[in-house]
């Protein structure tokens, strides 16, 4: 099976870029095409939230959140044994802690291209893996301190563009149900695949301009946004067996584990680290680990949920 159409977007936007061709989307309609993503993606979630919702899934919910505070915590260790300054290390770290959207949808329509069924209500986890990454980031640069403005950083991560998108959309689809969404289910059937398609084009486009900073940060950046992905896949499809996920879901949340923020976290992060350097995190997350999960992590997380169950873990 050759590649699905949406990656060749991907490779498509990252070869304009690198060619410094004069191709560029309206930002108007990128940030349109990001809204309708999460929307999608956040309805979609809601509508099966509310068949499904149950005391199982409250317990799955704390073990995600858990996840949440692990990953920053190891992709900080990482960093520091790296060499990286403590302030940049757990920037860097708050981005590996949190998830991408877009990575998320990618995982979305792999699954649905190859009839391969996951439990529904994973949108969820998107949404609470987007906020403890954030906090953990902050105590591990500079602990619990008086001058950290709570109150702003608070508003911009739970009122954050994505965060909102994601918790109103369940919000809508769980109180809609089924047969009250029907008339938007398009916006995650018919239309998501060609929504995704334009994003992943311009997401191509800005990784590209990601690249150059390579120069600058060198073997160690390159290593680690390579590494800490195969670390993060396989505690989250670990963590998804000991849950009981299907194969699925296994998949998709170990391609969560792996993935990085690149839109949530970088805007809190201005407020609560003006002082590290957002190039470099932004290098490794999109520059490094988005076109890796895109091109080559999603299939390996699946194979790596075929494994596991395998093995019968």
């Amino acid at each position: 099976m050759g590649l699905d159409p949406v990656v060749l977007f991907f490779i498509f936007g990252l070869l304009a870029g690198l060619l410094k061709s004069e191709l560029k989307l309206p930002p108007a309609l990128y940030e349109t095409l990001s809204i309708l993503l999460l929307l999608a993606i956040g309805l979609h979630g809601g509508v099966e939230l509310a068949e499904q919702a149950s005391v199982q899934l409250l317990g799955q919910v704390g073990l995600v959140l858990a996840l949440g505070v692990l990953l920053p915590v190891l992709a900080f260790g990482l960093l520091r044994a790296l060499r990286f300054d403590r302030i940049n290390a757990a920037a860097v770290a708050a981005h590996y802690g949190s998830v991408s959207a877009g990575t998320f949808a990618v995982v979305v329509a792999f699954m649905v291209s190859r009839g391969i069924d996951f439990e529904s209500y994973m949108p969820l986890f998107v949404a609470i893996l987007e906020i403890p990454a954030i906090l953990v980031g902050i105590v591990l640069a500079k602990g619990i301190s008086r001058d950290t403005h709570w109150k702003e950083l608070g508003r911009e991560i739970f009122l954050g563009k994505s965060i909102m998108l994601l918790l109103g959309g369940l919000l809508i689809g769980a109180i809609a149900g089924k047969e009250g969404i029907k008339p938007l289910e398009p916006l995650y059937t018919s239309m998501f695949k060609p929504v995704l398609a334009f994003f992943l084009l311009e997401m191509g486009l800005i990784a590209s301009g990601q690249l150059g900073a390579l120069r600058q940060f060198g073997l160690r950046l390159l290593g680690f946004a390579l590494l800490m992905p195969l670390l993060g896949a396989l505690i989250g499809g670990l963590l998804a067996r000991f849950m009981g996920l299907s194969l699925g879901g296994t998949a998709m949340l170990a391609t969560l584990a792996a993935s990085a923020s690149y839109i949530a976290v970088p805007a809190a992060l201005r407020l609560a680290l003006p002082e590290a350097n957002p190039s470099l995190s932004l290098t490794a997350s999109l520059g490094i680990t988005f076109p890796f999960n895109i091109l080559i992590g999603i299939p390996l997380y699946l194979a790596l949920a075929e494994q596991l169950i395998a093995w019968g873990l």
